[in-house]
């Protein structure tokens, strides 16, 4: 199998990349940068081949896949930066890249019958109450800009294509970028006293485990849309960062605040991300393990990357 892995020096393609290595897969990376520009670990991903490509440019796009003739493409490249994508000189950018980008690689997919990975995000969904979200839930109201146009790249895949998964997810978290448990370790470092929120409520994702369920997904043909986190219930930004300073050993003081409290974003977050994942299991895919051993395991490799 030939699987073309886009944001490849994003946390999730980069673990991606790893995965299909392990299994013997042929993984082809791709993003925008004329060489690999994530970290150079010494992983199977920077030993695999390495494609610019900018997927906003739809003749790029289809010259690409046509020259590499995918089995699958794992679609992992987005604008990611939430408050940017609100300004109004950035908007236009972010809706060609999330939208328009995901668009020109389902028509591509479509033209050589290849499956396609999308991955997308629980901001689609208005984050209000407290029931977890189901992946087949259709009642989209997205909060913000990114929200909106991960939505409508969607809404592309699903349109275009039969041979597709949508998989949601949230709280992401890898080694090879930036993320919220690396802001607060950084923070540690100098603060003795932190404010964090605790009335937005869901469950983290480390890109590892994450990788791990595409891979499975991939070699099967069921199809549909899918949310996937790790185990172990849902927990606010407050009980996350407790937990990554307990196991990290880190000595602060964290003060539990709401979302008024602490100040307006320029971008309106979700206060229910709870994602509903039964639909993984009936599909016989095996659920992520509990986030408080994937947080373990991640400061282990954190650690180790350090040491490097």
């Amino acid at each position: 199998m030939k699987v073309l892995v886009t944001g490849v020096a994003g946390q999730l393609g980069h673990d991606v990349m790893n995965e299909l290595a392990k299994r013997g897969y042929e993984g082809i990376g791709s993003d925008l940068a004329p060489e690999y520009a994530g970290i150079m670990d010494g992983s199977a991903v920077t030993k695999m081949p390495y494609k610019p490509m900018d997927i906003t440019n739809a003749a790029q796009v289809n010259a690409l896949l046509s020259e590499v003739k995918p089995d699958v493409v794992v679609h992992c490249a987005a604008w990611t930066a939430v408050d940017l994508a609100e300004d109004e000189d950035k908007q236009a950018k972010v809706r060609a890249i999330n939208a328009g980008g995901t668009e020109n690689i389902a028509k591509a997919c479509k033209e050589l019958d290849a499956k396609m990975v999308y991955i997308s995000t629980d901001y689609v969904f208005d984050g209000q109450g407290e029931t977890p979200w189901e992946p087949d839930c259709r009642d989209y109201k997205p909060l913000n800009v990114y929200g909106q146009t991960k939505l409508e790249g969607e809404l592309a895949v699903s349109g275009l294509l039969e041979k597709y998964f949508i998989v949601r997810i949230a709280w992401v978290f890898g080694l090879n970028g930036k993320n919220f448990i690396k802001t607060m370790l950084k923070l540690s470092e100098t603060h003795d006293t932190l404010r964090v929120v605790c009335d937005q409520v869901g469950t983290p994702t480390y890109t590892l485990d994450l990788a791990r369920l595409l891979v499975d997904m991939i070699e099967t043909d069921r199809y549909g849309y899918y949310h996937a986190t790790n185990e172990g219930g849902y927990i606010s930004w407050y009980d996350f960062t407790c937990e990554i300073f307990r196991q990290a050993n880190k000595n602060v003081n964290v003060i539990p605040v709401t979302t008024a409290e602490y100040g307006l974003s320029k971008a309106a977050r979700p206060f229910n991300s709870r994602l509903d994942k039964k639909k993984l299991v009936e599909a016989g895919f095996t659920p992520l393990p509990d986030w408080k051993d994937a947080l373990a395991r991640y400061l282990q490799e954190l650690a180790k990357q350090e040491q490097n």
